[in-house]
């Protein structure tokens, strides 16, 4: 009677068909993945708006790993158990609340008071006391804390978003068109990270108090490396996208019109004579072995943990990298990883699910198209080490080549003090007291602007001068073939995409669709995007030669050696590609344990 009244069923109205849940579903990946893109492009902003260091803002972008590592593995075990859409609607609600989350800290901060507010020259700095007093009120005590409780949130709202979703459309794709559906999803949903850098750099030429200042008293421009945008504008257009995003889900069926199919699960409970959630208790160690003792399925997903590394730890500090190497601004920066990067890598997701659909590959098949694929990336990859910049000659730091060490003794400059200015002798100060000038040239265009120093007696023994801002490393045209290789490196390994995820759901039964994703999804999180950006920024951090100061205390790093950034960085992305080793046909992780690629 059961089977007969399933095959007998009306077919619910066209506005609730496979494909229409297909568009939603991508969508809402999209603005749930754009809050990650606005994340990933503000970070050097939030460092040095709040004066974190690079381990610090790698802990924030990891953070909402945390809830989602605890979660995953047992929502994504109740797969078609459960009403899917309307858990996937209620993780976009607890998405959209943290976002707004994101940017409250915004709202309860003081004014950003940058050190040299007034340019100071020798001997006419003045005390910071009242920085200082701001910096320790509770209100600023509580912006940290209030980031990582919008990260752990966003990543509990994120829990059953993929792994149902995927799920669902497999179910009740046809086997034909599945890879297609999945390849459109993850294509459309790898556009929401490149809309998160393409928009956060539009955004970030806003300044990050616009709406508490007048445009006149803004003095700072975005090419000042003080200089910070309204980071927390991000977060409110995402949280807005995300509750559009989750209401269709209230309106969709626990099931869509396919193949009649019984549900494993409900006739093992009436075998047994247990209630589902009994079933669940019993089941649930059985499933999990059966599912990682699969050997294609287990090597697949840890040679996919590698990858995961890689990406999130390159993606996180990607623009930092770009920034720092190629003297270029935040927004430019941005604008090159959204533009450029992330398109062609959306192009190869999409190619990826056209040649399994039109070719109809094989499991074998797809594993030989992700180790031809691993092989190009390595290639490609290699030559990225060698293209940057050499490290700007900085006063007070290495390299030095400031002769006289004692030409600023007499000015009392603070520590804090940051305004750099470029000497004529091609070395870069920190600020003009640093270099010891006694006066300054002002452009009265619009409104006074300082564009020299003059007197400087740490230059050219006092007979030198500087213009304001930095030096910078001199070989921005190396941004160029940077980008090209980065590029075509997006594109190949992204060709990996949709034949992975094709191996994982054809290689397990189809009852256990949504916890073998699930249990994929809890190795990366565990293996690779917990970890991954904090040891990234904690090798960041050791390539530091000079630490911003305030109240006595480092806060974000103001210079980096270039050479050494550079190297550790590019290091742990072919340290990655070449963990995955042909064997057979999948993607084998030779010496995963000890060479994740994690390890600095």
């Amino acid at each position: 009677g059961i089977v007969s009244h399933l095959k007998n069923r009306s077919r619910p109205s066209s506005c609730l068909s496979l494909q229409v849940f297909v568009f939603c579903h991508s969508f809402l990946q999209l603005a749930q993945l754009l809050v990650s893109g606005f994340m990933k492009s503000s970070i050097s902003t939030i460092e040095r708006r709040y004066g974190l260091s690079s381990q610090k803002s790698g802990i924030l972008a990891s953070f909402n790993e945390v809830g989602n590592t605890v979660l995953i593995i047992f929502v994504s075990f109740l797969g078609s158990r459960v009403h899917r859409p309307r858990f996937i609607g209620g993780g976009a609600l607890l998405a959209c609340l943290a976002s707004l989350l994101m940017a409250l800290p915004h709202f309860l901060s003081d004014e950003y008071i940058y050190t040299d507010r007034i340019s100071s020259l020798c001997g006419t700095s003045s005390s910071s006391n009242q920085t200082c007093l701001e910096q320790d009120s509770p209100a600023q005590q509580m912006v940290y804390p209030l980031l990582l409780l919008g990260q752990l949130l966003l990543g509990i709202g994120a829990v059953p978003i993929q792994p149902f979703g995927i799920s669902y459309i497999d179910d009740y794709a046809s086997r034909k068109n599945s890879p297609l559906y999945l390849g459109i999803l993850l294509a459309v949903t790898s556009i929401g990270p490149a809309f998160g850098f393409i928009t956060g750099s539009f955004i970030l030429k806003l300044y990050v108090d616009f709406d508490k200042l007048s445009k006149d008293d803004i003095e700072l421009d975005p090419k000042d490396l003080r200089w910070v945008g309204a980071w927390w504008l991000n977060f409110l257009l995402a949280s807005g996208l995300l509750f559009l995003s989750a209401l269709p889900y209230l309106f969709f069926p626990r099931e869509m019109p396919k193949e009649v199919r019984w549900d494993h699960w409900m006739l093992e409970a009436n075998k047994a004579a247990v209630s589902p959630q009994e079933l669940i208790l019993v089941c649930f160690p059985r499933i999990a072995l059966r599912t990682l003792r699969s050997p294609i399925y287990l090597l697949v997903v840890l040679g996919l943990v590698n990858l995961a590394a890689l990406v999130c730890g390159l993606g996180t500090f990607m623009g930092k990298f770009i920034e720092k190497q190629f003297s270029q601004t935040t927004s430019f920066s941005n604008m090159m990883i959204g533009g450029i990067g992330m398109p062609l890598a959306v192009l190869g997701i999409v190619l990826g699910g056209v040649l399994m659909r039109r070719f109809n590959l094989s499991v074998n098949s797809a594993s030989k198209l992700c180790s031809a694929v691993i092989f190009l990336c390595v290639f490609f990859a290699l030559p990225m080490i060698f293209i940057g910049c050499p490290t700007q000659t900085i006063a007070g730091s290495f390299p030095v080549r400031s002769s006289n060490h004692a030409c600023n003794s007499a000015c009392n400059c603070p520590q804090e003090a940051f305004n750099p200015v470029c000497g004529s002798d091609g070395v870069e100060f920190r600020s003009p007291c640093h270099a010891g000038c006694l006066s300054r040239q002002m452009d009265t265009n619009g409104k006074p602007t300082v564009r020299n120093f003059t007197n400087c007696t740490c230059i050219n023994e006092g007979l030198g001068g500087a213009r304001q801002g930095t030096c910078g490393s001199g070989c921005s045209h190396l941004l160029l073939p940077f980008m090209v290789l980065l590029s075509l490196t997006c594109f190949i390994i992204s060709f990996a995409q949709t034949p992975s995820y094709m191996m994982i759901l054809r290689t397990v039964p189809p009852e256990d669709k949504s916890f073998a994703v699930g249990v994929q999804y809890m190795l990366f999180r565990v293996l690779a995007f917990l970890p991954g950006p904090v040891l990234y920024g904690s090798v960041i951090d050791t390539t530091c030669i000079l630490w911003g100061q305030k109240c006595g205390k480092n806060t974000s790093c103001l210079y980096y050696n270039l050479d050494k950034f550079r190297q550790r960085y590019h290091h742990k992305r072919t340290q990655a590609y070449q963990i995955n080793c042909p064997i057979n046909g999948p993607l084998i992780p030779a010496g995963f344990w000890c060479r994740s690629g994690l390890l600095p």
